[in-house]
């Protein structure tokens, strides 16, 4: 390959010069990374400035030889060496095409003879474009007996199968969504496949070099033309990639220790094979020109129960992958593909909302929020992992949206997963508040804009959080101590929203759920303080304008103090900020709280009915002591006061007579105790509910190419090209 790379940056060569340009596929002792290193960034970007015809060539030439392997059925070695030779070629050359606008339509224009009818000349003006002729390819060599799939052949004898006869349905690679049958585990096949899912990942990656568009409805025709209906193996590609991640099991048949003994060829195509599915279902979040396949092809039509099942058991399976590992240290393998399964998780359940209620339908969604929280929590510190926090809380956002999630968190937890936090003893949902407490009081400054999104979680699931734990009762708490502060209110138009969501999670509580939550009630009433300051709130100007100086002196970020933290749980490790130098890539901001979820009031019979969105008040009218006035009237204190009106003289009396200090006494009496009759008529409760916007599907787009672009090291397909979606940042 070396003599005639040379050659290719000088004269141009004729088209028709077949030894020239065999010379660049006919190598037997190739792989991929040597192709990466033959063939030079500087080099390819040479040949594209002077000598472009020859580049044209070149890639014309490889797609014509994947299409002639794709058609003959690539029987002998030499025709599977020269298909993979061809893929990895154009793997390595396409980001140079992509990365330079005046070739960027070259894929999409026809070349001379090669219609669609194959009939030559005379088809030209109905000529395919060369980039339909080479995604049609690689979806037939996907299915190529004894090449990517097992043959059928019952033996030698038998004349091959027809390429264009078989029907893809019955090769799907692994049992699962549609497809029984198990083919045998065949190491070559996976690479085969593995090499041709990176070409094609490498063909919809366009989308890397066009800056991020704020309307999300412009569509990546290789992914469009790949998706449609034009390609008859979409569907059967779409179950066997989904299939070969789902029923993907990294521990090695169930034997600890298993992996270090056998090595796993299987966990580059499952990585592969989720990426290239994250990527096809981007696609249906755009508006669609091909409506017809894209129910099919994306999973949004799957209704079957078994399917649901196998699809959700395998995503939980994977992503407590990580948290296996606390128990038996290397007892498994650890998967690194955990963002990708979120992105999956995602589409998954944003598209179909059967799928959504299905995972909402027991507490298997319980094995899925576990792992994110793990995830959260461990990432919390972590620079370079703002992206999985943001795609962490989004689901949990989306699921929240939902009553049967706020009641599955009422299960107890039992798992000890070691973590760094507080130990408790209680459910679900102690465990994601006090998660929820650990990041907002100790990630670092970026993970601010999420602190909305982690309120309206919780406001979500209060009304249905039958009994929270002290510990976590003293946590919710404490977050209200520390936003109610005058410097944090009066410092951002917005801080104000933070507050409002902790008291309508305590006004939910105290109406719906008094009865189980004797330890919230009992913090309320040792905290009572807070809720007077807060009535009597200073909105005059002068004290507003002291407070602000005063937290000119301490910019600490929360207060930390007041937390108890308490003891982490045995085995934990604090959570780690990014090592120097990580790469991370940039994201695009996320909407705001109001433009992400949509306010719905939960009716008597627990339908939803969407309430009309209030008008932002303007903060820029004045003073920010004009603001604090328009707010302050509207704090829900109501019930509250009215609470601690009622108990407070009660627990003292108790105190008293009782001469307590012991908290059990007072928690004994406030379990028996009730407000039945004496508290005001119970709110309706509200649910903000995830509304898809343009806004998140930019922020996934740009976050899952860039997940892709950090993941694909070995080769680095777009390493050092210019994108321009995101940037490429060093912590």
């Amino acid at each position: 390959m070396g003599t005639c790379r040379m050659a290719l940056s000088q004269l141009p060569v004729e088209a028709t010069d077949d030894a020239f340009w065999d010379q660049f596929w006919a190598d037997t002792a190739t792989s991929v990374q040597d192709v990466f290193a033959l063939v030079p960034a500087a080099e390819i970007r040479a040949v594209r400035e002077e000598s472009p015809s020859n580049l044209a060539t070149l890639c014309y030439k490889a797609v014509e030889k994947l299409v002639q392997g794709a058609e003959s059925g690539c029987h002998s070695e030499k025709e599977k060496q020269i298909v993979l030779n061809c893929s990895r070629l154009l793997t390595r050359v396409l980001p140079y095409i992509f990365e330079d606008p005046d070739w960027r339509g070259f894929f999409w224009s026809t070349v001379p003879g090669a219609g669609r009818g194959g009939q030559g000349e005379e088809d030209d003006e109905n000529a395919r474009p060369l980039a339909e002729s080479l995604l049609l390819a690689i979806a037939d060599l996907l299915f190529c007996p004894d090449f990517t799939v097992q043959s059928h052949r019952r033996s030698t004898v038998d004349s091959a199968e027809d390429v264009h006869s078989l029907d893809s349905c019955e090769y799907i690679w692994e049992a699962g969504v549609g497809f029984a049958h198990s083919p045998q585990p065949n190491y070559i096949h996976d690479m085969n496949r593995m090499e041709l899912l990176k070409l094609l990942l490498t063909c919809f990656s366009e989308a890397m070099y066009l800056p991020p568009a704020l309307e999300s409805g412009s569509t990546n025709p290789w992914v469009q033309f790949f998706c449609s209906t034009e390609n008859r193996h979409a569907l059967p590609l779409f179950t066997s990639l989904l299939n070969t991640v789902c029923a993907y099991d990294p521990v090695g048949y169930g034997i600890p220790y298993n992996h270090l003994l056998f090595s796993d060829y299987r966990e580059p195509l499952v990585e592969e094979a989720a990426q290239v599915l994250i990527v096809t279902l981007d696609h249906d979040s755009a508006s669609s020109a091909s409506p017809t396949v894209d129910g099919t092809t994306t999973g949004t039509a799957m209704d079957d129960a078994d399917d649901f099942q196998f699809i959700l058991k395998g995503i939980a399976r994977l992503l407590s992958n990580p948290l296996l590992q606390t128990y038996l240290p290397n007892s498994t393998k650890k998967i690194q593909f955990h963002q990708e399964l979120l992105v999956l998780f995602w589409k998954l359940c944003d598209f179909n909302k059967k799928f959504l209620f299905f995972v909402l339908k027991s507490s298997d969604v319980l094995d899925i929020l576990v792992p994110i929280l793990f995830f959260l929590n461990d990432a919390r510190a972590d620079q370079s992992r703002v992206g999985l926090m943001h795609i962490g809380v989004f689901i949990l956002l989306l699921l929240s949206g939902e009553r049967n999630f706020g009641v599955r968190l009422n299960k107890p937890y039992s798992i000890r997963v070691p973590m760094d936090i507080p130990v408790f003893t209680g459910t679900h949902a102690d465990l994601l508040i006090v998660v929820f407490h650990k990041i907002i009081t100790s990630g670092h400054q970026r993970l601010q804009p999420l602190f909305d999104c982690l309120l309206t979680i919780v406001v979500n699931v209060s009304p249905y959080l039958k009994s929270l734990s002290m510990v976590t009762a003293n946590k919710l708490l404490h977050l209200l101590e520390a936003f109610s502060t005058t410097w944090f209110l009066f410092s951002a138009a917005q801080n104000h929203h933070l507050v409002f969501f902790l008291l309508e999670v305590f006004n939910n509580i105290i109406q719906y759920q008094f009865d189980g939550n004797s330890n919230l009630v009992y913090a309320i009433i040792r905290k009572r303080s807070v809720f007077h300051q807060l009535a009597n709130l200073p909105t005059d100007p002068p004290t507003i304008h002291k407070a602000l100086q005063r937290r000119r002196r301490t910019p600490e970020p929360l207060s930390r103090t007041g937390s108890q933290e308490g003891t982490s749980m045995e085995g934990s490790r604090p959570a780690a900020p990014a090592e120097p130098g990580t790469l991370k890539t940039s994201l695009v901001a996320t909407p705001g709280i109001d433009k992400l979820t949509e306010k719905s009031q939960v009716s008597e019979d627990g339908t939803l009915r969407s309430l009309e969105p209030e008008p932002q008040q303007s903060s820029e009218d004045g003073s920010p002591a004009k603001g604090v006035l328009s707010w302050k009237s509207k704090l829900p204190l109501q019930t509250i006061m009215r609470l601690l009106q009622v108990l407070v003289p009660q627990v003292e009396k108790i105190c008293i007579d009782k001469g307590l200090t012991d908290e059990s006494e007072i928690l004994r009496f406030l379990q028996h105790g009730t407000l039945v009759g004496l508290l005001p008529v119970p709110h309706p409760i509200l649910i903000r509910k995830y509304q898809a916007n343009s806004g998140t599907a930019m922020w996934f787009r740009t976050y899952m190419w860039g997940v892709i672009y950090l993941r694909n090291v070995d080769p680095p397909v777009w390493y050092d090209t210019d994108v321009k979606l995101f940037e490429i940042q060093r912590v």
